[in-house]
């Protein structure tokens, strides 16, 4: 599959910057989220690096007749309509295993939004583990996995400008749809 996801993300012009560090545990966030193509190019490019990734996904995707598919992919359910902490269920699952990558939509939509979610920054600050940094430019056909990584403090306003800056000339597939980076006040 890496071979021919390699070849694919060629043939559509883009690019992989793979830095991604090697750590056997950290909360991976890959924005902007703008449209369905943000997670088949992103499959694609988790493929390509050879990198074993787990992500989060609405409960209705891994339903027949595809949910199979989407849980050998790594994918973990959502499910919104149960009051569950996320945050604590994913801590726990960290602490369980030895290794986990678990990448994250910080904005958890395709849709415009006034605040990123912050729960991919509770995860990583609980479960004692990095948050390391991707993008998926589409003006620029540029993935770059690993670009940054920190430690989060626990000031998620103060460790929110780390990632603004990372983020902010990235443009995704409907920039229209963009929101600001930034979490609630």
């Amino acid at each position: 599959m890496a071979k021919l996801s390699e070849w694919l993300l060629k043939l559509f012009g883009w690019q992989v910057q793979n830095q991604l560090p090697d750590f056997k545990k950290y909360v991976l966030i890959a924005a902007p989220h703008t449209s369905n193509w943000d997670f088949i190019v992103g499959i694609m490019a988790r493929s390509a690096s050879r990198t074993k990734m787990s992500f989060l996904g609405k409960g209705s995707l891994f339903k027949p007749p595809l949910g199979w598919w989407f849980r050998k992919l790594g994918g973990i359910p959502v499910y919104r309509n149960k009051r569950l902490n996320m945050v604590d269920q994913m801590v726990k699952v960290f602490n369980e295993r030895k290794e986990l990558i678990l990448a994250m939509s910080p904005e958890g939509t395709r849709s415009k939004i006034q605040y990123w979610k912050s729960g991919f920054y509770h995860i990583a600050h609980k479960a004692k583990v990095p948050i390391v940094m991707a993008t998926l430019d589409f003006k620029n056909k540029t993935i770059n996995m690993g670009g940054k990584f920190f430690n989060p403090t626990g000031n998620i306003h103060a460790d929110m400008k780390i990632i603004r800056a990372f983020y902010e000339k990235v443009q995704g597939k409907n920039p229209s749809k963009q929101g600001p980076i930034a979490v609630k006040p």
